[in-house]
């Protein structure tokens, strides 16, 4: 049976491949330490759970409004709001099933044949599958880690043509953690308003940020680059509910609509006893997630040490979300147990088949000269994963 020739045009998720072969290796009762998937190690908070709960009990399991429910949408709008400076009615709120959903629904409504996103590489992997589904030419944008890998004004009007339509940005980043600052996002927005160019402003890592920074929203920057912007977010990463497959996205009234109407005809709504979680995650207490901020910050101080501790590895601090990026160039081209290392996918894999630990190679974002790892995982998983990441890379040769 022949497949259409966007199915045949998708690539898999090399994050999520990576992480199903440690855990069939761990299924077969292999220890891996794995530094792959990227979604908190911590539990869903317990009020967040009995919320559902009472969903259920109270018969809240029949379709809601394409959208959303009300009381989450105003909720959302509320959040924005108090967190963000930025001023939404329920109707600019659609929610659907996870982040990535509202991705998806924004690229098919904004993109077609002929038009260009700038992509700013590295990328989080499902951005550029999900604008060539749309149609649309991903024009990448290579960012380096001295600029702590963000895309700087001259790289971004050297980058516009007259078929640019879209530009993704993400902050806090996915797979750098870098999160731009305001005067940096504000220099990026002059150019988008001068040469009206729509921007996804994908903030799902939000509140994992650290060293007191700032996130700033460029769509709050001021009202032009609001009518501009499609601010993407979601509760899966601030709140641990990556399994509940609940994100949202504000945007101005027609593009709102357009993604309701798209959703309507693909997974109507998302799941309502989900919603009704993300209600309480939104509205209830905080402190869950200031305690993860806390222990991620403890985690990536250490990784960080250690991993600059290593001759031949150079790497940015992360600012927010629970990634490091770490670029092996100088190391490249040598040898460990008999295997060249010329790519960051030949360590992945000397390390995954030898020491049992899984990284993702920076192919997977563009950029094969680097590694994620996740520090999403124990203490105890952190030091011993470096322990052998550093025994590899101390013995190239």
């Amino acid at each position: 049976m022949k497949l259409a020739e966007r199915a045949q045009n998708i690539s898999p998720s090399p994050t999520l491949s990576i992480d199903a072969q440690a855990k069939k290796m761990i299924a077969g009762g292999i220890k891996v330490i794995n530094f792959g998937v990227g979604e908190p190690d911590f539990d869903t908070p317990e009020h967040i759970k009995q919320a559902a709960v009472k969903a259920i009990a109270d018969g809240m399991t029949k379709y809601t409004p394409v959208a959303g429910t009300d009381s989450l949408r105003r909720a959302i709008v509320k959040k924005l709001a108090e967190d963000n400076n930025l001023q939404y009615e329920p109707g600019q709120i659609v929610v659907s099933a996870g982040a990535k959903h509202s991705l998806y629904n924004a690229f098919q409504v904004l993109c077609q044949a002929g038009d260009e996103v700038i992509l700013p590489a590295p990328y989080w992997v499902s951005y550029l599958e999900q604008i060539k589904l749309a149609g649309a030419k991903p024009v990448i944008v290579p960012t380096t880690v001295e600029n702590d890998f963000k895309l700087t004004p001259a790289q971004l009007q050297n980058a516009i043509t007259p078929n640019s339509r879209v530009i993704i940005l993400n902050s806090p980043s996915n797979p750098t953690g870098s999160v731009y600052t305001r005067e940096e996002l504000a220099a990026l927005g002059e150019i988008l308003v001068k040469n009206n160019i729509i921007i996804i402003s994908d903030e799902i890592y939000e509140k994992l940020i650290y060293d007191e920074r700032e996130h700033v929203s460029i769509a709050a920057l001021n009202p032009a680059l609001k009518d501009l912007t499609v601010v993407i977010n979601g509760v899966s990463k601030s709140y641990a509910m990556t399994g509940w497959r609940i994100g949202y996205a504000a945007a101005p009234q027609p593009v709102a609509k357009a993604m309701a109407d798209l959703q309507s005809h693909s997974t109507s709504n998302p799941t309502s006893i989900a919603q009704a979680a993300s209600l309480e995650a939104l509205t209830g207490t905080q402190e869950p997630v200031r305690h993860m901020v806390v222990e991620f910050a403890k985690r990536r101080d250490y990784i960080m040490e250690r991993l600059l501790a290593i001759p031949g590895v150079k790497c940015n601090r992360p600012g927010g979300a629970f990634y490091v990026f770490p670029e092996i160039k100088p190391l490249l081209g040598k040898s460990y147990a008999g295997t060249v290392i010329n790519c960051a996918t030949d360590l992945a894999r000397v390390l995954l088949e030898k020491e049992h630990v899984a990284i993702v190679p920076g192919i997977a974002f563009g950029d094969d000269t680097c590694f994620r790892l996740s520090y999403a995982t124990s203490m105890d998983n952190i030091r011993e994963g470096l322990d052998l990441i550093e025994k590899v890379l101390t013995g190239l040769h």
